[in-house]
Order: structure tokens, then sequence, then C-alpha cells
């Protein structure tokens, strides 16, 4: 019976120490955390009069989307958006094409969007300096970027071109100028784009 017991004691013994040996050796071992799928959608939107506020918050309710606006780091003054004036800020900017205003706020976590809406109104026949900063801050490759604009009788063409040139690798969409179709269309067009 002695003989039994020993054995049965030193099984249990031995099985005991496998078991804790095996669950200290997966707890000392680095969990590999894999990195979350792209899935969300991001508006980001720079308005200064507020027109393209409007219409960056409809699209970003119809998509259920995160918002961003694109804040300037030096705000723009009614006296920098008098286009009349040869040498205001807004005519010196759109008339360099190296220019990039520089932006007060980043993108929390880039990696985690799938695809961005670009809001912005149209400046001469193109989109914002600002808007060139914002593209070029970040690796948008893998990315939809969908431009949306405001704009008094410009349509979003030049925009969307040099998009497709700053946005390497990422698939730049045709665009939609907003402001001038209801909010069913807006609907009805970003269903076509399947984000």
């Amino acid at each position: 019976m002695k003989k039994i017991f020993s054995v049965l004691l030193a099984a249990f013994t031995m099985i005991l120490f496998t078991a804790c040996g095996g669950s200290a050796e997966k707890s000392s071992a680095p969990e590999e955390k894999a990195e979350a799928p792209a899935d969300k959608i991001l508006v980001a939107y720079f308005s200064c009069t507020g027109h393209t506020k409007t219409a960056a918050l409809e699209v970003a309710e119809i998509l259920h989307a995160d918002v961003m606006e694109i804040v300037p780091a030096e705000p723009y003054t009614p006296a920098d958006l008098y286009y009349q004036e040869e040498n205001c800020r807004a005519n010196v900017e759109q008339k360099d094409s190296s220019a990039r205003p520089a932006i007060k706020n980043k993108i929390d976590n880039p990696a985690q969007y799938k695809a961005i809406v670009i809001a912005f109104p149209i400046w001469w026949g193109a989109e914002p300096r600002i808007i060139d900063t914002f593209v070029e801050s970040y690796d948008l490759r893998g990315k939809t970027i969908v431009p949306v604009c405001t704009s008094g009788g410009s349509d979003i063409m030049t925009a969307v071109k040099n998009l497709q040139g700053m946005c390497k690798g990422a698939n730049v969409t045709d665009g939609k100028r907003l402001g001038i179709i209801s909010k069913d269309e807006v609907k009805a067009w970003l269903e076509t784009l399947k984000l």
C-alpha cells in the first residue's frame, strides 16, 4: 500500500510540476498583439466661413464617421480671405504651389482609417494649400481618399487631380461638389463609393 501511495504521490507531484511549469512559461512570453485592421472612416474638413463644415458634418452623419477639423496653426482672419486684395494671405498662398500652411492638430491613430473624406472650399479653382499640408503629413497608401468641396461656382476637378498627384498609393475618388445637391443625393453618391 505504501508503494502505491508513493507512486501516486510522485505522479501527482510530476503532473503538478509540469502544469505549473507550463503556465509559468506562457506568462513570461511576450504577448503578440495583432494590429486591428483599418475599418473606420474619417471626415477631415477645413472651413473658414462654416459652409464646408456644414457639408462635412452632413457627410459624417451619413457615413457614421469620425470627424476632425483641420485647424490652421495661424487662424485665417477676414482680411486674409479678402480675395479682392491682391496680397491677402489666401491669394498669396494659392499663387505659391509650394506653400504649406502649418496645421495645429493631427489625426489620432491614422492607421485605424480605411477611408478619409477630405472636405474643403475651392480657392482660385483648387484646394487650399493647407489641404496639401494635410495630405502630405500622413502615409495614405492603401486608403481611399474622397475629396469633397464647397464652391460658389468652381468644380472640384483640379483639386482631385492635385490630390491624386500627392496621395501616392491611395485610391483618390473623383470627388463631389457639395452644397448644391440635396442630402438624399449626397447619400446616394456616397453609397456608390462602397466605403
